[in-house]
This record gives C-alpha cells, sequence and structure tokens, in this order.
C-alpha cells in the first residue's frame, strides 16, 4: 500500500493508495476517526452491487455502525434536490458531529456526499472512497464538494477536506474502458500542467494503461495523487497555484453543460478542452512548445479520448457556457494556457476573436 499526504496543517489527510483496500476500510477509519462509531455508505447504483456489502462488512466488523443509501448513477444525481433527499438518510442513520459519512463511487457521489457531510450538522467527517480512474487521481483529493445547477457544473458547493481518502486500485479492473478512458484525461492533465517526466511516461505506457496493467495503474494513481496534493497544500481554496488545475475545464465544463450533463463523461469533456485552450493558446502566442499540441492529440487518441467539439455543437453557446462559469473574475475568462510541457499560465488576457479561431479549430 503507498500512501501520500495532503499537507494541509492540522487539516492534513493521507491518501492510501492499493488493491484490495475496501476490505481494509473499517481498519483505516477507526485508525483515522477512533471516535466514529456511526457511518453512513452513500454510493450509487452501479457501485453498490459490486462494493456496497463489502464497505458495509469492513466498517461494520471494526464496531462501526453502518447505514447504507443508494442514488441513481450518473451526473443527473449531482442536484440540490438529491442532496436534499439524504439528509433524512443522514438522521436515521443517527449521524452525529463524530459519525462519518463514506463516499462510496465516482465523481458525482464524492462530491454530492462530501456535500451532505459539509452542510449536516455544518459539517461532519467524511471518507472518500474513489472507485473509478477519475475520481481516484483527480475528484477524490483536494476538498472541493458540490452539485450542479442548470446552469452550469459545481456552481453550489464548499471546501471540506476529507479525512482521508481510500483508493482501491482493484476496483479499476472493473471500470468499462470508457470509464477507465475518462479518468485517464485527468491524468494527462496532471502532466501537462506539472510534469512532463510523467507526460512521457504516459506516452510510453498508453497502450498498457489501456489493458488495465495493475501495476502500472498503480503508479498512475500515486504519482498523479502527488502531483494533485502538492497543488492542494499550497493553495488550498483555489486563490493562486490551484487554478492550473483547471487545464481544458473552461470549455470543457461548457460542452458538458451544453450537453445536458450526460451526453459525454466529464474526462470526454476536459479532453476536448485541453485540446481547446492548447489550440487557443498557440493561436494567440502563449504556446512556446509548438510539438506539445500534436503530443497531446495523439496521447489521447490513443487513449480514446475526442479531441474535436460533438458534431452540431455551436462555439457562440459554448462562449456563453464559459462567461457563467464559477471562474469568471469581473466578466472576464481565467483561462489557463500551455506554454510547455509541465508548465501553464493563468491569464484573462485571452482575445475574444482567438478563442473564437480556437473553437472553430475544433470542428469536426
Amino acid at each position: 500500500m503507498a500512501e501520500v499526504w495532503v499537507e494541509l496543517g492540522e487539516q492534513r489527510y493521507p491518501i492510501h493508495i492499493g488493491a484490495g483496500l475496501i476490505g481494509q476500510l473499517g481498519r483505516l477509519v477507526q485508525g483515522r476517526l477512533p471516535k466514529a462509531k456511526r457511518a453512513l455508505i452513500i454510493t450509487d447504483s452501479n457501485v453498490k452491487p459490486r462494493y456496497g456489502a463489502a464497505a458495509r462488512a469492513a466498517l461494520e466488523q471494526a464496531g462501526i455502525v453502518t447505514n447504507l443509501v443508494m442514488i441513481p448513477a450518473g451526473e443527473g444525481s449531482k442536484t440540490l434536490a438529491q442532496a436534499y433527499s439524504l439528509y433524512p438518510s443522514c438522521v436515521s442513520a443517527g449521524l452525529e458531529r463524530s459519525s462519518v459519512i463514506i463516499a462510496l463511487g465516482g465523481g458525482v457521489v464524492g462530491d454530492l456526499a462530501g456535500f451532505v457531510a459539509a452542510t449536516y450538522l455544518r459539517g461532519i467527517p467524511f471518507v472518500q472512497v474513489p472507485t473509478t480512474l477519475l475520481a481516484q487521481v483527480d475528484s477524490s483529493v483536494g476538498g472541493k464538494t458540490g452539485v450542479d445547477l442548470p446552469e452550469g457544473k459545481n456552481l453550489v458547493g464548499a471546501f471540506h477536506q476529507p479525512a482521508m481518502v481510500v483508493a482501491d486500485t482493484k476496483a479499476l479492473l472493473t471500470l468499462p474502458q470508457r470509464e477507465l478512458s475518462a479518468g485517464m484525461a485527468e491524468v494527462v492533465k496532471h502532466g501537462v500542467i506539472r510534469d512532463p517526466a510523467f507526460l512521457a511516461y504516459l506516452e510510453q505506457n498508453a497502450e498498457r494503461i489501456m489493458a488495465q496493467d495493475q501495476q502500472v495503474l498503480e503508479r498512475v494513481v500515486e504519482q498523479n495523487c502527488r502531483i494533485k496534493a502538492g497543488v492542494v497544500a499550497e493553495d488550498p481554496h483555489e486563490h493562486g497555484l490551484r487554478a492550473i488545475l483547471n487545464f481544458g475545464h473552461t470549455v470543457g465544463h461548457a460542452v458538458e453543460a451544453e450537453m445536458g450533463f450526460g451526453g459525454w463523461l466529464h474526462g470526454e469533456c476536459v479532453a476536448c478542452g485541453m485540446v481547446a485552450a492548447t489550440h487557443i493558446s498557440r493561436l494567440g502566442g502563449i504556446l512556446q512548445d509548438q510539438q506539445l499540441a500534436d503530443r497531446l492529440e495523439r496521447l489521447l487518441t490513443r487513449l480514446d479520448l475526442p479531441t474535436r467539439l460533438p458534431p452540431g455543437l455551436d462555439p457562440n453557446r459554448l462562449t456563453k457556457r464559459m462567461l457563467r462559469d464559477k471562474k469568471v473574475e469581473a466578466g472576464q475568462i481565467r483561462w489557463v494556457m500551455p506554454v510547455a510541457a509541465g508548465e501553464v499560465l493563468v491569464t484573462p488576457e485571452v482575445e475574444p476573436e482567438v478563442v473564437q479561431w480556437g473553437l472553430d479549430a475544433m470542428r469536426r
């Protein structure tokens, strides 16, 4: 088992990475939260049949009285209405401020369960148990919780750091190929923004990743957690450096919203958004490494990820969506523009016509 710490002073917490960790969940929770005598597992309809019973049994074997509640799988569950529906489950489970909510599932479950934990009794501990690659390498780390509105993604939420993250890499072996690919978008993102050597490693091992090579996947998860933990530790509330983690998300979130939060997976939208941002960076004279654009597209293609906008999507509508993004300041979009492998620039100073050229270049 590998262990990575997110260093946040009194809020510091560990990320445990390894195969079979769901079966050790009770021991890990007991060690981290010794006062927790009650737990509520929040999971979804895809994950419950696979891991719900094992997670509950592991907690109860550690003497933690455990309830479980299931939500429908998919981004459509990440709403205020769904969060509201979970509060009665917290009451019936007898949760107190020393109790714990377990987020067992992918990014939607983690964001939603974390938001419920942040707001129930004005905040109780929660543990992230991510079962998808995207959640293990990205959304489970950093304390961002929240829900979507029809007008945009993650517009309501709170920063609420987990007590710990338990990433069972064995769960990745049951992922559909499309889910695996979607997770790899965030993996590639971390390489582009922070770690050129890791980006090269991904290029060398793309086929082994898609073949779900356990050894390679464990290294991918661990290195991603180290990258993100380092950024989050420096900027826990996204006032500065952490903005670089939004590479690909400005266009990506707009695509996701335009498609009704269901046409493409989040990672697919991020992949498209990274390519768009790289085109815009090149056309705006920010990109210095001209080979990076081709490297990025080739790697994403090998990972079965899209590199063009969905057919029929209007770039003008995307621009309007982007102006509603929560990262907009004073009416200006804060773009994360690649400069070279491992280096990005956060800037609002991108001319509208350059954005339009970049989006036009993304049409099929």
